[in-house]
This record gives C-alpha cells, sequence and structure tokens, in this order.
C-alpha cells in the first residue's frame, strides 16, 4: 500500500517531499515494475501466500486504474497534513498503522491489523481463554464518569499510559454512562486471549485519547459445576477445548441422579467452536448445530458426534448480552432442535467467523470470512439469540436471582415431567 501510494504521488504530481520521512515497507511477495511505461505497473501483482504451511490463498490482483487519483492524492495529503499542523509530534509509522486499521474496521467490526507482538499470540485463539488488558474502573458519581480505580503493573493499560484516576469514555463501540454496571465494564473489557479492544480515555479536563489495547491478562475461565436437586447447574465461562471432558468430570458419579441441567452461559464471549459443539452433543445425537457460511455459499456443517450422555433430561440456557460466539451458536441450536428453552436476555449478536492471516513480517490481519448460521439458515451477527423467556436485566447485586429463577423454571418442568 505504501509503495502503491508512493508511485500514485509520482504520477500525479505530489510533492515527494510529503513522504520524506514515510518508512517504506519490505514487501517480499509484491512486485512492482521499474519502469512508468511497462504494462506490469497496471496491477500489483501478489503471490500468494503460505497459511499455516498450506498455499491455500490465490494470487490477488490490485489494480490502480480503480482507485481514483484524486483519492490518492488526498490520502497523501491527509497523511501529510497530519505530520505538519497536528498540535503534537506524530510517528510515521504510527500513522500508517491506524490507517490501516481504520480500513479495516470501517468495514468490519471485528477486524484488526495484528502488529509482531499481536500476532504471536495467534495460538491463543484456539485455547479460547479469557483475558482482560489490565484496568478496573468504577463509576464515581462527583465526577459523573467511569474513573479507572486499577491498573496492573506491565499490563497493556499501563503500557499504553491509562493510569488511576483517568475517565473512561468508550469500550470498543460502546460509550460507557452510568446507566452501565461494574460487571458491563468488565465484559466490554475481557474477552479471548490474544484479540484486542478499542479504549477510549482522558486525563481529566483534558482531551480524550484512544487506544488499542490486547488482551494478555487471563481470567478465571475453569467451568463450574454442581448437581443441587437432582438439577445439574453447570457454568461455563468460555468454551475450551476440554469443556466437554471438563463437564462430564464435574458430573461423575451423579448420572443417576440428575433430572435436568441449567446451562449458565453468563458473559461466555465464546471460544473454540468446536468445543460447543461437543457440549452440544451432550444432548442431542446426530444433528446440525450450524452452517458456515462463507461469500461463495455454505462452507461446512456442524454436526453433534458421538453418544449424548444427557440425551433424556430437560434442560434450560441461560443467557444475557454478552453471550457471545460459540455461545450463542450453542444455544440456537438447542433451540431450534427444541432441546432447550433459552432464559435470559437477548445474545449479543456476534455470529461471524474470524481468520486470521500472514502478511509477512511476523504480521497478520484478522478479518470475517464467513457467518455461522442457526440450523434453520438463520443469521446470528447483530441479532443475537432470543431467550424463550425474558428476565429483567441484571444489575451487580442481582446475578444470582437469575440462576434461582432459572432453577424454579426447572423444578416447575420436573414437576410437569414426572406427572
Amino acid at each position: 500500500m505504501i509503495k502503491l501510494i508512493l508511485i500514485a504521488s509520482i504520477v500525479m504530481g505530489v510533492s515527494s517531499s510529503a513522504l520524506a520521512n514515510t518508512p517504506v515497507l519490505p514487501a517480499q511477495d509484491t512486485q512492482i515494475a521499474e519502469s512508468h511505461d511497462s504494462p506490469a505497473l497496471e496491477a500489483l501483482e501478489v503471490q500468494p501466500n503460505p497459511l499455516y504451511g498450506i498455499d491455500g490463498l490465490h494470487s490477488g490482483r490490485v489494480p490502480l486504474n480503480t482507485i481514483s487519483p484524486t483519492t490518492l492524492k488526498t490520502f497523501v495529503q491527509a497523511v501529510d497534513l497530519m505530520r505538519r499542523e497536528y498540535i503534537e509530534p506524530v510517528d510515521d509509522e504510527m500513522l500508517f498503522f491506524h490507517a490501516i486499521n481504520g480500513m479495516l474496521s470501517r468495514i468490519d467490526r471485528n477486524a484488526e491489523f495484528l502488529d509482531a507482538e499481536a500476532f504471536a499470540n495467534l495460538s491463543s485463539f484456539t485455547t479460547g481463554t479469557v483475558a482482560g488488558v489490565g484496568l478496573k474502573a468504577s463509576f464515581e458519581t462527583k465526577d459523573a464518569h467511569w474513573v479507572v480505580t486499577e491498573v496492573q503493573s506491565d499490563s497493556p493499560a499501563k503500557t499504553a499510559g491509562i493510569a488511576v484516576g483517568d475517565y473512561l469514555h468508550q469500550i470498543g463501540e460502546i460509550k460507557v454512562t452510568q446507566a452501565q454496571s461494574a460487571n458491563d465494564i468488565s465484559q466490554l473489557l475481557n474477552g479471548i486471549l490474544g484479540s484486542s479492544v478499542d479504549v477510549t480515555f482522558s486525563k481529566a479536563g483534558r482531551s480524550k485519547q484512544t487506544v488499542n489495547l490486547l488482551r494478555n491478562q487471563p481470567q478465571k475461565s475453569n467451568i463450574e459445576a454442581y448437581v443441587q436437586n437432582g438439577i445439574a447447574v453447570i457454568k461455563l465461562p468460555v468454551f475450551q477445548n476440554n469443556t466437554r471432558q471438563d463437564i462430564i468430570n464435574h458430573l461423575s458419579g451423579f448420572e443417576n441422579q440428575i433430572q435436568g441441567v441449567v446451562l449458565d452461559l453468563r458473559n461466555n464471549p465464546g471460544g473454540v467452536l468446536d468445543a460447543a459443539v461437543e457440549v452440544a452433543s451432550l444432548f442431542m445425537r446426530k444433528q446440525v448445530i450450524t452452517q458456515v457460511k462463507n461469500r461463495n455459499g455454505i462452507e461446512r456443517v456442524l454436526e453433534t458426534q458421538g453418544s449424548p450422555l444427557l440425551e433424556s433430561v430437560p434442560v434450560i440456557v441461560l443467557q444475557n448480552r454478552y453471550s457471545a460466539s460459540a455461545a450463542e451458536v450453542l444455544a440456537s441450536a438447542l433451540q431450534a432442535h427444541e432441546r432447550a428453552l433459552i432464559v435470559g436476555e437477548t445474545s449479543y449478536g456476534k455470529g461471524s467467523v474470524q481468520s486470521v492471516i500472514p502478511i509477512g513480517n511476523n504480521q497478520g490481519i484478522k478479518l470475517t470470512t464467513a457467518y455461522y448460521l442457526t440450523p434453520k439458515g438463520e443469521m446470528i451477527d447483530k441479532i443475537g439469540v432470543e431467550p424463550d423467556v425474558k428476565l429483567d436485566s441484571e444489575d451487580d447485586k442481582g446475578t444470582a436471582n437469575w440462576l434461582q429463577m432459572s432453577l424454579n423454571l426447572m423444578e416447575q418442568t420436573k414437576s410437569s415431567t414426572d406427572r
């Protein structure tokens, strides 16, 4: 992209001094002709990149004539203007970093550019571990703002310059207000280890800053399971590779006593999709869990496998607005097959698949490449899973109430089944 801009600036007569300090990054897979008269200058040739050792990416062509010369000139002028006129000095590489992220995020809310550090955490996406950014906040009435109360040492928040006493204004796409609870703020900051989130903050009385923080501070993500009056309560904070086996281990010895299951997926951000399918396989036999649709149509269909150990017992799924991704896939599948009653509030609405594609220099791009569909072929993304029984929004002290309501519903279900 930088080489493309440099060529465009020469062709259009843009002063080369405007980009004199801009580093030309090495582009191992990009070839550009030396002569303006060469036909090869009509496009940037991109050779296939090996993805995880597999030559699966196609060769691409980026025709220069699809981009207006005026647009290219405007972009170069914007870079030059930021460098010369912004009140504080700006780093050229940071300008282009933000330009790339801006292009990605305005088209795809889940897309992001991964620098070497973020790309090194790629393996974390397969473990499904929940992580934070290293800060806590509380709403202070006297300030009428969410105020940072704790910043962990050596955390992304600390490195970005966030300090105790700073105001929080926005997390991701959500502006933070008095209407939110401490649990809301925590869930917005947390996510799958290796992912990142934009945080807008300010020093009291100063201008706002937005920083992109890597979630690399692992949080508690072990499942909790117990049996109460014949009802198995299973709390799943995230889907990991060993989630199904963990459930079996926790419930071993209680199989004959279990008369119902409450599956608590509140605040579950997703994790490993195959793990969600394995959990569904505990409750259903040979049923479609989700359809994965890419730009060319249905790419694959995931179904339950093996023997469903809990096939005969009623199930309630408890979810909230932060139940997302694989959690929504599981809930929608159990709902579609009338295998579970969904209780709580509408889930987050993240039914998309992100692929992490290497682009060289130990960097990569995370991009939405497919959607999860329900077994009925319905979209989840930006819609969420509607509950069968809607409960009023929880506050910080009311989380146990929803669980008790679910247990009461299960008791009613057991009673009607016993008749």
